[in-house]
């Protein structure tokens, strides 16, 4: 994956070479962050992975659970069963983003991801990250 820095945060960002390809518009944007380092901008992308959210909802599972460990599972199972599929998709959904983060080589947030091919770190601002992506198609066809 093609990374770029990031105009903000150098000290995070990192360069690796691969062989471009393509045009100059970017068909896929992902957001990898945490719910501490927002990326903004006026694009939307198609895809936002907060890594912090898996210990998000289960810290909402398991805030106030009794201290008996036998009625601290019971209330676990209703409230597991009291979200019902919706639940348990934000959940998988969750942990997927950063399967899928983890498997990309991600190495620091914020972090834009274009195309799953290149990468700007530390860059919050997604129209901007968007732009520096967009140059280097340019000036490295």
């Amino acid at each position: 994956m093609q990374q770029l820095h990031g105009s903000h945060r150098p000290s995070l960002a990192i360069l690796a070479l691969l062989l471009l390809s393509g045009s100059a518009t970017a068909t896929e944007v992902w957001v990898v962050s945490d719910s501490h380092n927002p990326v903004t901008g006026t694009h939307a992308p198609d895809r936002v992975i907060e890594l912090d959210a898996p210990s998000r909802l289960e810290a909402q599972l398991s805030a106030r659970l009794p201290t008996d460990p036998l009625q601290a599972s019971q209330r676990m199972q209703q409230r597991l069963a009291q979200g019902g599929q919706q639940l348990h998709r934000r959940l998988q959904s969750a942990y997927q983003g950063v399967t899928d983060a983890w498997s990309l080589g991600i190495t620091a947030i914020p972090a834009v991801v274009v195309d799953r091919r290149y990468v700007v770190y530390g860059e919050a601002d997604l129209d901007q990250a968007l732009d520096r992506v967009a140059q280097y198609r340019k000036e490295q066809p």
